[in-house]
């Protein structure tokens, strides 16, 4: 199993100075390759401190430069937000940058703030998610980029340098809602889990993906990429009161930046399913939600971090965990030590595991 680290470089209520933030995830994940990571994730944000990571193709430029060997993944490159072509330049450079060591990850976004900063209407969202990520896909294989659209209108454009290996294998999408499973099995990609749903819920989903997937393309689907919140200590009981702290401080943030509580999506075309997530925190309370979401991710002693990875590759067939273990304006002396300890004692183990090649058996 191989095991990464991914960074959203968080600070909602500007506590810390941002250039401080920035430094100290940097630091965090250049300790990766050292410590035997097999990747690094970043995600793409705007605007706001809920994520600071604005150009996952940037930053990862620059750590390109700062290792050798490790994967370096995208979760995700929103693409609506922009012109696809330059995209698919910049992930071809990055690419022939890093050796080949990119894992592209790829999404459309559910920010107003994002959106609205952008001029893009959310409306559009998924069909200019498809146009895009079909003509990108299918660029940085070919080696050019054409396309004829509703949004997307592309003469072609070859791409230089010439992409030097394939992608297939080593892109994924985020799937949130149901409705994307379909889509994503017809673009051919792997499916990036970032954890906010019950595990049963998320097994059923990707089960609809992967039988879509076989339909669409003959094959088995790539093993699916989960990424979840980490909190690991030696004692249960503060690892437990931390969780509760700090994994609910992150999930505000969400809520904050998002404002699904509001079920101002119920009425955008393509996001029915974020905006029915109000009615579920009027029905359960918001107290009861935030547990829930505190509940999902990989947080107690190395034991009991190892345990529920282990439930959660059984749920989801991954080959890949992606642990994110700064959020939540977390001290940075309780993110290194947590850094540590899971570096130590649980991902050696990890490591370790075959591949769950249950997941493409039953798929076949």
């Amino acid at each position: 199993m191989e095991v990464g680290i991914f960074q959203g470089f968080q600070n909602p209520d500007r506590k810390r100075p941002d250039r401080e933030v920035y430094k100290k995830e940097l630091a965090l994940l250049e300790q990766a390759e050292p410590n035997g990571y097999d990747s690094i994730w970043l995600a793409e944000h705007h605007f706001t401190g809920y994520s600071m990571s604005a150009n996952p193709l940037t930053l990862l430029s620059y750590l390109a430069a700062r290792t050798q060997t490790i994967k370096l993944g995208t979760a995700v490159i929103v693409l609506p937000w922009h012109d696809p072509l330059q995209v698919a330049s910049e992930i071809v450079a990055l690419d022939h940058l890093s050796d080949g060591r990119l894992q592209l990850g790829i999404g459309r976004g559910a920010g107003k703030v994002e959106f609205d900063a952008f001029r893009q209407d959310m409306n559009e969202s998924r069909q200019r998610f498809i146009e895009s990520a079909d003509m990108i896909l299918t660029g940085i294989e070919q080696g050019y980029c054409e396309y004829d659209g509703t949004y997307i209108k592309q003469p072609r454009a070859d791409l230089r340098p010439d992409p030097f290996k394939t992608f297939r294998g080593r892109t994924y999408a985020a799937s949130v809602s149901p409705e994307s499973m379909d889509i994503m099995a017809k673009l051919g990609v792997g499916i990036l889990v970032v954890t906010q749903k019950p595990w049963h819920v998320i097994a059923e989903e990707l089960n609809t993906y992967r039988d879509a997937f076989l339909k669409h393309n003959h094959t088995a689907p790539p093993s699916p990429v989960v990424a979840a919140w980490v909190l690991c200590d030696k004692n249960a009981e503060r690892a437990r009161d931390m969780a509760k702290q700090r994994i609910g401080a992150y999930w505000q943030t969400i809520l904050n930046h998002y404002q699904l509580h509001t079920g101002h999506l119920k009425g955008v075309k393509g996001y029915e399913f974020y905006g029915s997530f109000a009615d579920a925190m009027q029905e359960h309370g918001p107290e009861a939600m935030e547990d829930m979401f505190v509940n999902l991710h990989i947080w107690g002693t190395p034991e009991q971090c190892h345990e529920k990875i282990m439930m959660m590759r059984e749920k989801t067939g991954a080959d890949k965990f992606v642990g994110v273990f700064s959020y939540g304006e977390m001290s940075w002396e309780t993110v290194q030590g947590s850094f540590d300890l899971f570096t130590k004692e649980v991902k050696p183990a990890l490591q370790k595991l075959p591949t769950a090649e249950g997941w493409a058996k039953e798929a076949a």
